[in-house]
């Protein structure tokens, strides 16, 4: 079953991004197996950006065509759709992801994966009230344990990222000068981890990525850190 499930998500152009079974803390107490799927990478891009969502100029469109394709996968496979974007209160994509998928939290905040970087994302979940068969964990230690020079930590121009966390108005302050043209291309701290270069971001989807993160955080209060890893 959770082969045929995979099929049927590559074949909408997205990723599986690994599966588990849920427990009492996950916020699923009816749920038996869940599925997570986003982008690798370039992998999804293409598929949202032939969609008429992509082109039809209105809002949201990343969140409307993942709403149309994931919740397409749920009814055709007897599951419920989740989503990433649905808050406050927002549902504990990151954790389940460090179920699913050999992913840890990066100097930056964000989880890297020891294959693509950086360069990653969710779009939604499908959780099933059966229990399936799942291969062994993929057990694999985080990149950055052994990244000496850690160059993510230098990398943002405006020292964004710092051991405070991550101030949010001073990256939004800095994309509405002109100064932060090249950030708007696809953020450079993103761009300086070693781990995943070959699966970086095209540049339109990086600038859609950065564009969409700007709009959100003018529209929202400044103090507010999105989910970054989940919408983006």
């Amino acid at each position: 079953m959770l082969a045929a499930i995979r099929d049927a998500i590559e074949a909408q152009g997205l990723a599986y991004r690994g599966a588990f079974h849920p427990d009492v803390d996950d916020m699923l107490s009816w749920a038996r197996t869940l599925v997570l799927l986003g982008f690798d990478g370039r992998q999804g891009w293409d598929a949202f950006a032939a969609s008429s969502e992509a082109r039809d100029g209105e809002p949201n469109g990343l969140d409307r065509w993942s709403r149309r394709v994931v919740g397409a996968l749920a009814t055709a496979h007897e599951a419920t759709a989740l989503f990433p974007f649905n808050g406050p209160p927002w549902l504990p994509f990151q954790r389940w992801a460090q179920k699913a998928e050999p992913l840890h939290p990066s100097p930056l905040g964000m989880l890297v994966h020891p294959d693509w970087g950086l360069w990653h994302s969710w779009r939604g979940a499908l959780a099933f009230t059966t229990r399936f068969d799942l291969p062994p964990p993929d057990i694999r230690s985080g990149p950055c344990e052994t990244c000496v020079p850690k160059p993510c930590l230098s990398a943002c121009p405006v020292a964004a990222f710092g051991p405070a966390g991550y101030d949010v108005k001073r990256c939004v302050d800095h994309l509405d000068r002109s100064r932060g043209a090249d950030c708007m291309d696809g953020c450079p701290v993103r761009r300086a981890c070693p781990v995943g270069r070959a699966h970086r971001y095209s540049a339109q989807q990086a600038g859609f990525h950065m564009r969409a993160f700007r709009g959100a955080q003018r529209r929202d209060a400044p103090s507010i850190r999105p989910p970054i890893d989940d919408a983006l």
